[in-house]
């Protein structure tokens, strides 16, 4: 009976280090919790037309001072137009227009490749959580602000990856985006707080293309 019972704790022992030591090889290892959030913000988001919103950005290398900025952008599908501090980058899904206020510039590229894409773009910040790039679990639940929240933790998958992990911040009741925080591996960290949203807003045909007469002085440089 002695020796019946050996063997059960350890079964048990093996079956727990097994359970720790799990290796996470694709998304769909993920938290089945986590992704009943991000299916409702999914679907919360492919269910505008266009949106507009205001946003922070926070930025931290090492010791130094954080940098805050403040910007606003707009998407219309694939199309976007964002503004932050001294630039502008518009993009109309086959060029992207980088425009650059302190030293009157202007460069034209073509749009990158989806597998080109930074992680935390204008054209994915708002839905960056459906590539099948990181395993994710929700890790938190806490009021903030006089609003419940819950926070989803992203690994990538790849150890190729920029960041060490994404950081998601859901508002728990309107399934709206709070912010997402990203921890670069060199130590670096990266905040989008998001504010003011005006979704389903309407804008002039022109709002997503440039308008070379809107910025007579410039000089202009086409990479494409």
């Amino acid at each position: 009976m002695k020796k019946l019972l050996l063997l059960m704790m350890a079964i048990v022992l093996v079956q727990a280090v097994n359970a720790q030591t799990k290796d996470f090889t694709k998304a769909g290892d993920s938290d089945p919790k986590a992704k009943a959030i991000l299916d409702k913000v999914k679907q919360k988001y492919e269910g505008y037309k266009s949106i507009e919103a205001e946003f922070t950005i926070e930025m931290e290398f090492g010791e130094a001072p954080k940098e805050v900025q403040k910007g606003t952008i707009a998407r219309k599908g694939d199309q976007y137009h964002l503004s932050l501090g001294t630039q502008e980058i518009i993009s109309d899904n086959q060029s992207l227009w980088l425009i650059m206020h302190n030293n009157k510039s202007v460069q034209i590229n073509n749009v990158p490749d989806e597998d080109e894409e930074s992680l935390l773009t204008p054209q994915s910040l708002f839905n960056f959580y459906e590539k099948d790039n990181f395993v994710y679990t929700l890790t938190n639940e806490f009021v903030e602000a006089g609003r419940p929240v819950q926070e989803i933790e992203f690994k990538p998958l790849s150890k190729d990856a920029d960041y060490a992990k994404l950081r998601l911040t859901v508002d728990k009741k309107t399934s709206d985006i709070v912010r997402i925080k990203a921890f670069g591996k060199d130590g670096s960290r990266f905040t989008f707080q998001i504010g003011k949203m005006n979704p389903n807003k309407s804008f002039s045909a022109g709002h997503f293309a440039f308008d070379k007469g809107k910025y007579a002085g410039y000089y202009v440089e086409d990479l494409r």
